[in-house]
Parts: C-alpha cells; sequence; structure tokens
C-alpha cells in the first residue's frame, strides 16, 4: 500500500505572509483617511483585490509588497475622498467621523519605514494616537482629500514625500506644502490634547451631573463658548446643527435626561482612544459621545447617534 505524500506548502506566492500581515497597517491607514470603519474595509479589500488581480511575475517583481500595498491604498482611499464630499454634502445633519472603540487594536497602527529617518522637527509630527482622536479626524474633513493624505501618510505614518508623490500625483515639494498647510489647519483648529486622566474626570463628572439633572454642575464643566454636534444620519432624531454655548448645551442635555430610564444606561468607555460616554438601550448602543477638553473644562462634545457607525460597538 503506498503512503500519500505529504502535500507541500504552496510557495508560488513567497510574500503571502507579508501581504497578509499589512492589513491592520492598511486599515490603520484607511480609516484614519476615511474617518469610517465601513469604507476603510471595502478600500482595505480593493486594495487586496488589485494585488492579486496581477500575475504571479508581477507580485514576484514587486521588491516591498507592503509598500505597494500602502501606495494602492492610499490611491483608492484619495478617489473614496474625492467622491465623498458630494455624499456628504447631502447628508442629513452633521456628518461625524465614524467613532471606534478601545478594543480595536488595529486603530494603532505602526510608522511607516522610513518613521525614523522622516526629516523635520519632531514638535511637526502626529502622534498615532493624535491621530485617531475624534477633534482630529474632524479636523482632516476641513482638509482637501490631497492634504489629507500627504498628512497621514507624511507625518503619522512617516512615509517621505517623494512616495506620498507617487500616490497623490504630484511633485514632492507640493506634498510637503501640502503637509505643511494641513499641520497649519490641525494647529488653528484645535488646542493640545489634556491629559487622558484629566479628561477622563471631567467626563465621569459631566455622566454624574448628566444623571442628576444638575444644570450648576454641567454648565461648571462646559466652557461657555462650548459646542455640541450630533449625528443621527437622518435615521434618529437629532439636532440637525452644532449647539454652541454652554448654556445652551446644558439645557439640551437635561432635556435628553428626560428620556433616560431604567432600561437606558450612560457608562464611561474609550472613544477614538480618549475618554467618552457610551450610552445603551436594553443593551444595545445607541449613543456615542467624543468629548475636546482644554484649560480644565469641554470644549466639545461630539454625539455620534447614526446607527450605521455604531456596528463596531456591539460588542464592545
Amino acid at each position: 500500500m503506498t503512503t500519500p505524500t505529504r502535500p507541500e506548502r504552496d510557495t508560488s506566492d513567497a510574500g503571502l505572509d507579508a501581504v497578509v500581515s499589512e492589513r491592520r497597517q492598511l486599515m490603520s491607514l484607511a480609516y484614519r483617511l476615511l474617518g469610517s470603519v465601513a469604507e476603510a474595509e471595502d478600500a482595505v479589500q480593493e486594495t487586496y483585490a488589485r494585488w492579486y488581480a496581477m500575475t504571479q511575475r508581477e507580485r514576484d517583481a514587486v521588491a516591498s509588497p507592503g509598500a505597494w500595498l500602502t501606495t494602492v491604498a492610499g490611491r483608492v482611499c484619495l478617489d473614496v475622498l474625492r467622491s465623498a464630499r458630494a455624499r456628504r454634502e447631502r447628508y442629513v445633519g452633521e456628518w461625524i467621523p465614524e467613532p471606534v472603540p478601545g478594543r480595536a487594536d488595529w486603530i494603532g497602527g505602526r510608522p511607516g519605514p522610513a518613521a525614523s529617518a522622516a526629516p523635520g522637527d519632531p514638535a511637526d509630527r502626529i502622534t498615532l494616537d493624535e491621530s485617531v482622536g475624534m477633534a482630529f479626524l474632524v479636523v482632516l474633513e476641513s482638509m482637501t482629500p490631497a492634504q489629507r493624505v500627504a498628512l497621514i501618510l507624511h507625518d503619522v505614518f512617516g512615509y517621505p514625500f517623494a512616495e506620498i508623490a507617487e500616490i497623490t500625483g504630484r511633485t514632492p515639494a507640493a506634498c510637503r506644502e501640502l503637509a505643511s498647510a494641513a499641520r497649519r489647519r490641525v494647529r488653528a483648529a484645535a488646542p493640545p490634547a489634556s491629559p487622558a486622566d484629566r479628561q477622563a474626570d471631567l467626563v465621569r463628572e459631566f455622566k454624574r451631573a448628566w444623571e442628576a439633572r444638575d444644570i450648576g454642575a454641567l454648565l461648571g464643566l462646559l466652557d461657555p463658548a462650548a459646542t455640541f454636534t450630533a449625528d443621527g444620519g437622518g435615521l434618529v432624531v437629532t439636532t440637525l446643527r452644532p449647539i454652541e454655548g454652554g448654556d445652551r448645551i446644558a439645557r439640551y442635555v437635561l432635556g435628553l435626561a428626560s428620556r433616560i430610564t431604567p432600561e437606558v444606561t450612560l457608562a464611561e468607555s474609550t472613544v477614538n482612544g480618549r475618554p467618552g460616554l457610551i450610552v445603551r438601550r436594553a443593551g444595545q448602543v445607541t449613543g456615542v459621545y467624543a468629548f475636546e477638553v482644554a484649560d480644565g473644562r469641554i470644549t466639545h462634545i461630539w454625539a455620534v447617534r447614526n446607527p450605521e457607525k455604531l456596528r463596531t460597538w456591539t460588542d464592545a
């Protein structure tokens, strides 16, 4: 009786493991560029589809599969960003980037291969932690697609402008200017992030004041010029325009508190790497609140209630 031989591992794609291992990096990049987990997943899937659409000879000729995948993912995201502007103009109410829970470890990403050699003042670089914060993602929405790609790839992932130029179709010098202009927007729009422990304290106090319906405590926590922005996507009832002013926000929040019943709970949670709150109704997450804190007070609250943006929170 002949003993069947054990099939050998297919080595036709020598870079298979390396290619598959890039998924976390690609998701991390695509999420920051697009502000949507669903769109990021689609972009990564399209990137892999293009890789496997090549012949084996073409894949073998790629010196660095990781760099190739990042370049293609950047181009795919750039195309999505260009088409997203028109779609978001038709969006019902305010559009807020999709929040992600702390368990989504892929948001941490990892610096690109040139991170350690990237020139320039380190103070100009944006850390991975900062780049996933809601305040930063919201600022990105005000940028052109090319500015966004240049800033994220260079300042967050450490890619040189020569490689970014291949993605954007511009010169390295033009990409350097794009990143510089984007960086100025970030500096002008948002104050330095407060320590996480201080933000956690303020969020905890806000939760208690909200549950107690204590308007005085809420006013003490909110900056007089604070802003509250909600995103329901036209699928749930919420304010369609930003609410400005601590007093108005406090009164609006008190109105929401009247809807808190035994089946509705508030809980502290990590939202995009920073302390935030989640609202559950009968165990189902129905709202995620992200906060911006400066000088010991809450300056901005982003409330995401669009159920299509809360799918990643189902098991959070």
